[in-house]
């Protein structure tokens, strides 16, 4: 039987995950790793939220919209 764990630790393996998906894919749109990770880690929509938030919050200038 498999538990389901708790809430924060799935959004951060999300954060996680997308942070190394960025690496490996630096042209890539912030916002479409970030729906990727969404259904990866079926977050919930506040998780979501946050992930874009943090995402967009962290990008440089030479990252895509």
């Amino acid at each position: 039987m498999t538990s389901i764990p708790p809430r924060g630790n799935t959004l951060k393996k999300a954060i996680l995950w997308v942070s190394e998906q960025r690496k490996i894919h630096p042209g890539k749109k912030p916002s479409l790793v970030v729906d990727e990770a969404v259904f990866q880690f079926d977050l919930s929509p506040k998780d979501s939220e946050f992930l874009l938030r943090f995402v967009k919050e962290g990008k440089t200038e030479n990252d895509p919209d």
